[in-house]
């Protein structure tokens, strides 16, 4: 394998992002909790809920990140990018569990009795709050497909459901301050609060995927083309493809089928060409192990594997 690890210039790209993501989300619930203590307004505090939950989060992420550089090691031996998963789970989790708390308050403040006040300043930090959020997010979540970092991407989607949150609380001060009618307000926190459990359901189902080495489609079609195109070229056959998403990098296997009268050297040097494309072929990077085998009595030392390629081809 001839993989490299990740940059220097892009870890401190990523720190740096991230540490931003933090400074700015207890930046955030300061200027939130600012307004819900000028407002009273359910919406704005279910939004301040949220900020609290995704500090968490960039606190946990943070984390992650730096044990993903780690290297493989006695206890871990493919490594620590895997961590990149339990993160996004994570913060799919912390998102799902922050709208269940904004249907919690704004069914009690609406149950309650609703009492608004100072709705101009409320709605002016809230603005702010929103309009920092979604410049935040929208570079986070830039960069982290830019450099292949499922962390920061997560993290960036997180901060982009802030924003919404806190757009979704303007709409519903507007309508509020336009109409007179209190219970816009809580109406708008619980509609809200349904689309960032959409997000957030969507962010732990991609960690599951990961998690249990869900086939990528995407992957699987581009190995098969590249395999294809080299084992033709140098007369070769391969079966036994998998392939496995590692967070920030693909781990594929594949045997490969030489003729009888092929060198070990010769087999090997054309299996570590096949590597090389492969690795070249895939973003952000892969890690490729090749097994060698001899066709002339393939059928005999593995005959099941070769009942499965010869249904496989009828």
């Amino acid at each position: 394998m001839n993989v490299a690890a990740r940059s220097d210039s892009d870890r401190k790209a990523l720190s740096l992002a991230m540490n931003l993501s933090l400074g700015f989300g207890l930046l955030m619930f300061v200027m939130k909790m600012g307004a819900y203590l000028l407002t009273g307004s359910a919406a704005i505090l279910s939004d301040a809920a949220e900020s609290v939950v995704h500090v968490a989060a960039v606190i946990f992420a943070a984390y992650s990140l730096r044990l993903s550089y780690r290297p493989a090691d006695a206890d871990h031996l493919y490594g620590h990018a895997k961590i990149s998963f339990f993160s996004a789970g994570f913060e799919g989790a912390m998102i799902m569990l922050a709208a269940l708390y904004i249907i919690y308050q704004s069914i009690h403040k609406w149950l309650g009795g609703l009492q608004l006040e100072n709705l101009g300043a409320g709605t002016a930090l809230t603005a702010a709050a929103a309009a920092i959020n979604g410049g935040l997010g929208a570079y986070l979540v830039w960069l982290g497909r830019r450099k292949n970092s499922l962390i920061l991407e997560a993290n960036g989607k997180h901060v982009l459901t802030d924003c919404w949150t806190s757009i979704a609380v303007l709409i519903g001060l507007g309508l509020v301050l336009t109409t007179g009618w209190l219970p816009f307000d809580p109406i708008c926190g619980i509609l809200m609060a349904g689309n960032i459990l959409r997000s957030g359901a969507g962010l732990v189902k991609s960690a599951f995927s990961g998690l249990m080495d869900t086939a990528d489609p995407a992957a699987q079609a581009r190995l098969t083309e590249v395999l294809e195109r080299e084992t033709r070229k140098h007369g070769l056959s391969y079966h036994q493809l998998r392939h496995r998403n590692l967070g920030d990098a693909h781990w594929v296997e594949v045997h490969l089928l030489f003729p009888g009268d092929v060198s070990l050297t010769s087999a090997h040097r054309t299996a570590t060409e096949i590597e090389n494309v492969i690795e070249q072929s895939l973003e952000p990077r892969a890690y490729v192990t090749t097994h060698l085998e001899s066709d002339s009595d393939h059928a005999v030392l593995h005959p099941h594997e070769d009942m499965k390629r010869a249904g496989t081809k009828a």
